[in-house]
C-alpha cells in the first residue's frame, strides 16, 4: 500500500486568552474536558458557557474561578455576539453545523469537538514546564500518538529547564552588545545550562 505524501499545514499560534472572549457550546463530558484544558492553560481566560443541560460539575468550577459564567439555555444565533474564539461540544452534529455556518458568517474561530473538518483550529497536546509551553499536532491523525508524545516529552525534559529560562531571560536583560554578539553568547550559555540540566535529570534517575 503506497501511502500519499502529506505535510501538517497548520500555523502554530499561542493565544493570550485572558484577552479574547471564549465561548463553550455544551454542558457535558466533552465541554468539562475543553474547560478544564483551557483554565489549565490560563485561568484568567473570560468564558461563557450555554447549554440546556449543564453538568453539576461546572457549577463547582464557576465557584473557583469567577470568570466563567454558565448559562443555561439552547443555542441562539445572538450568543456568538461580543465572542473571539467557539468550542462546540454538543453531541448534535446538525447543531454543529449550524453554529459553524453562523460562526463563519461572523468571522469566529471555531473549534468542534471530533469533527475536524469543522474545525479552524484544534486544541493539541500540551507539555509545560513552567514558562516552557510546548504544543504538539498530528494534524488530526491521531491523538493518541499526541498523547504518548506529550507523556514522553513530560518524563524526559527537565524541571530545571523553567530555572534555565528565567536564568537566561536576566542575562539577556543584561548583556552588552550587537545582536550578533548576544545571538552567540546566548547560544553557548543555553548549550551549557542545558547540558547541566539533562546531567542532573541522568543522575537523579541512576
Amino acid at each position: 500500500m503506497r501511502i500519499k505524501k502529506e505535510n501538517n499545514r497548520l500555523f502554530p499560534i499561542f493565544l493570550k486568552l485572558e484577552k479574547l472572549s471564549l465561548l463553550i457550546i455544551g454542558g457535558g463530558k466533552t465541554a468539562l474536558e475543553k474547560l478544564n484544558t483551557v483554565l489549565r492553560n490560563n485561568p484568567d481566560t473570560k468564558i461563557n458557557l450555554i447549554a440546556s443541560h449543564i453538568d453539576q460539575r461546572f457549577y463547582e468550577l464557576s465557584k473557583l474561578f469567577n470568570s466563567i459564567r454558565l448559562i443555561k439555555k439552547s443555542y441562539g444565533v445572538s450568543d456568538l455576539e461580543n465572542m473571539d474564539v467557539i468550542i462546540v461540544a454538543v453531541n448534535n452534529l446538525i447543531l454543529s453545523e449550524k453554529i459553524k455556518k453562523d460562526a463563519k458568517k461572523m468571522h469566529k474561530l471555531v473549534n468542534v469537538s471530533d469533527k475536524p473538518e469543522l474545525c479552524d483550529f484544534y486544541l493539541g497536546s500540551i507539555v509545560q514546564k513552567g514558562n516552557l509551553k510546548i504544543a504538539i499536532s498530528t494534524n488530526g491523525k491521531s491523538p493518541t500518538i499526541a498523547k504518548r508524545l506529550k507523556e514522553i516529552f513530560s518524563y524526559f525534559l527537565p524541571h530545571e529547564l523553567n530555572e534555565v529560562l528565567i536564568k537566561m531571560h536576566e542575562i539577556r536583560k543584561k548583556l552588552k552588545g550587537n545582536f550578533d554578539f548576544k545571538v552567540k553568547k546566548l547560544n553557548e550559555l543555553t548549550n551549557q545550562c542545558l547540558k547541566n540540566s539533562f546531567e542532573k535529570k541522568k543522575q537523579k534517575k541512576n
